[in-house]
């Protein structure tokens, strides 16, 4: 089976591929302390705990990793505990299918091009990859499958931080939606300024970027991925499709350009 990891600034996801389908998957914090052995401690409890997996074999290895000091870590840990198995890095280099059209194509992170590949992969291009992290990144991909550009806005989670750090009164709340946009408590207001706030961004933004990529908007598909897209899915009028597993696959098929079928 095909490990994939996307190490994400404050998650990272594991998937397990049979083949182009994700039977397993689990979220864990990053943690930039973790050391090699540490990590792979982690990994295989996950592996061996799991009811759907009775001798499992890794295959293969696919990642992206957003943090360097984790990405040196992961390469350890690859290198002492999967030594014997084929194992793909998204870096410079590595083979993605997808053009990059930056200023400086080393600028972009490797989990936007694994998103980008997905979306045309999936869904065709014109495409716009809508990712809610740590930050909430959009990523305008064209036609012809061209990675060419995109905008990067504050996620939600360090929006309420920086909002309850700076407010006296306003603490962190739980997200979910409230009875009504104009609220009639401090708790509700907080709700309804995040929820229709970040919804009401996404679609103004994808607007602005389709208005760039086509002329046709029924042309364009607008994919959401990442651990917080549930949070605004059904107040944004502007996305079509949510794909939680989208950089996974994306890893996925970056192992096979690679090395080959991940089996």
């Amino acid at each position: 089976m095909l490990l994939t990891i996307d190490v994400g600034n404050t998650h990272t996801v594991l998937g397990l591929f049979e083949g182009d389908e994700v039977i397993e998957h689990w979220r864990i914090n990053t943690d930039a302390r973790r050391t090699a052995d540490e990590i792979a401690v982690v990994f295989q409890g996950l592996i061996t705990q799991s009811p759907l997996l009775a001798d499992t074999d890794i295959s293969g290895i696919a990642l992206c990793s957003t943090v360097p000091s984790v990405l040196h870590e992961m390469r350890e840990m690859c290198r002492r505990y999967y030594g014997d198995v084929p194992a793909v890095i998204v870096e410079p280099g590595v083979k993605t299918g997808v053009p990059v059209r930056m200023d400086n194509p080393k600028e972009v992170g490797s989990d936007r091009i694994v998103n980008a590949l997905a979306a045309v992969h999936l869904y065709g291009g014109p495409a716009i990859v809508v990712d809610f992290g740590t930050a909430t990144t959009f990523d305008a991909v064209s036609a012809k499958g061209e990675y060419v550009g995109g905008a990067i806005a504050p996620g939600i989670e360090i929006s309420i931080d920086a909002l309850s750090a700076r407010g006296a009164q306003l603490h962190k709340i739980e997200l979910v939606r409230p009875r009504s946009v104009v609220a009639k408590n401090t708790v509700e207001a907080l709700q309804s300024g995040i929820i229709f706030g970040f919804a009401g961004q996404v679609d103004g933004l994808v607007d602005r970027m389709s208005e760039e990529l086509t002329t046709n908007p029924d042309d364009l598909t607008v994919v959401a991925t990442g651990g917080l897209a549930p949070l605004v899915l059904d107040e944004a009028r502007s996305i079509d499709v949510f794909e939680p597993w989208l950089t996974l696959i994306g890893l996925r098929l970056i192992y096979e350009r690679n090395i080959g079928t991940s089996g």
